[in-house]
């Protein structure tokens, strides 16, 4: 079997950011515990269904605010961990965490546990960008979890900026970008505003408390942001993803969100997490209460069902083959290969998709390489657009208009722009 990936939701926060749509827990703190062992129930579970260690090569701890987790959880976490998966030697495991709950103790504690990977929201560098989007951290604590998390020894730092803010200018834009290159990191995600319905800040826009977000202006800051990333020796692999270059022509990517993209298996444990596994797309409760409630009564109904498990589909070959296609051609530098359209659908990647192929090549949108269908630059900027001509029903898919983050729950379900 080849490995699978592990991603963990941690809903719990300090508060909740005002763009934020994600399973969350501002101030329920005093449930961590009955989390943690219900994510331990459900850790188990997998170890019985199987009958086996199954092999993993990425653990993604994502929220909410992971950093709230005290350092004797995830101890206690990594143990259940090994005891029902074998993590490969080279295992990538990543912890989110928010620039202002962390210190140097609790990030050499993290280091000990296991963690090599840590990934910081900084989300911009100026404080009214920082406010207007409810974070409670500065840019100094961005720079002080940076050098700490270097310290500590972590191998990968990545740092997450947000753009196309209402009213956000080119400048500022820069400036945050600037601010972050200071700090020379492994890694940066770069992610376009979306309002999202039921959001404060969603509530502000249809208030006329707040501008909508202009396209126009953000596809300018995804546009320069490339150009000055390349120059900083920065290479993108993904629409919204850099990684630094390393020796022999390596790159310091997330190989769990690459793992997404490429629709390779991978279970979600946590209220509200995501998996995908023997062809089912699944997902948890999203009430951390019945979370809880649910892990510590029943016990896992197979290999891909948790029993807090809430929704299932099982994927027809149609689904399959949209999702090789705006999954896989998310990666800008792998793109869809021909190999992996016919391994993962049984299917010619020309015989499926030829005349929409050659119009998109024809409009500059995509481009072969070899054997490999890449976006363009002009496909990047215009990624939904591309990926639309590749969804069988295009008037009226549910699935179209839903722009998911890249990997919060390990969620898939639509169709991704920046």
């Amino acid at each position: 079997m080849e490995p699978v990936s592990l991603y963990f939701h941690i809903p719990f926060c300090r508060s909740r950011c005002a763009y934020c749509d994600f399973t969350t827990a501002a101030g329920c703190d005093a449930l961590i515990p009955a989390y943690l062992d219900a994510l331990l129930s459900e850790i188990r579970g997998v170890k019985e269904a199987a009958g086996r260690l199954l092999p993993a090569h990425t653990v993604y701890f994502g929220g909410g605010t992971p950093s709230l987790i005290p350092l004797e959880g995830y101890n206690r976490l990594f143990e259940a961990i090994r005891e029902a998966f074998e993590l490969t030697v080279d295992a990538e495991i990543t912890l989110e965490a928010n620039p202002g709950t962390v210190d140097g103790d609790y990030l050499r504690g993290l280091r000990q546990a296991g963690f090599n990977r840590i990934s910081f929201g900084m989300q911009s560098a100026w404080p009214e960008e920082l406010a207007l989007l409810g974070r409670r951290h500065s840019h100094l604590e961005v720079i002080r979890a940076v050098n700490q998390a270097r310290t500590a020894g972590f191998e990968q730092v990545s740092l997450d900026l947000i753009y196309g803010l209402p009213g956000q200018g080119l400048d500022s834009w820069r400036f945050s970008v600037e601010r972050a290159l200071e700090l020379n990191p492994d890694h940066l995600s770069l992610y376009s505003l979306t309002v999202e319905p039921g959001t404060p800040l969603a509530a502000w826009v249809g208030r006329g408390l707040l501008p909508e977000p202009d396209a126009d202006q953000a596809a300018r800051m995804y546009t320069w942001a490339r150009a000055r990333l390349a120059r900083a020796g920065m290479a993108q692999y993904e629409i919204s993803n850099w990684g630094r270059r390393l020796s022999r022509g390596k790159i310091a990517l997330c190989r769990h969100n690459r793992h997404y993209w490429r629709r390779e298996p991978y279970f979600g444990f946590g209220a509200g997490a995501h998996g995908f596994l023997e062809g089912w797309r699944v997902s948890n409760t999203p009430d951390t209460a019945a979370y809880i409630r649910r892990c510590g009564e029943q016990k896992r109904e197979s290999l891909a069902f948790s029993p807090a498990c809430e929704t299932r589909l099982k994927l027809d070959a149609r689904t399959e083959m949209e999702e090789v296609m705006f999954l896989g051609l998310r990666l800008t530098r792998e793109g869809v290969s021909e190999a992996r359209f016919l391994a993962q659908t049984g299917r010619e990647l020309r015989q499926v998709y030829g005349r929409e192929i050659d119009e998109l090549v024809k409009w500059g949108m995509l481009t072969w390489k070899g054997r490999r269908l890449v976006l363009t630059a002009r496909g990047q900027r215009l990624g939904n657009q591309v990926f639309l001509r590749f969804l069988h029903d295009q008037e009226t898919t549910t699935r179209v208009p839903r722009l998911i983050l890249y990997h919060s729950s390990g969620l898939i379900t639509g169709v991704v722009q920046r």
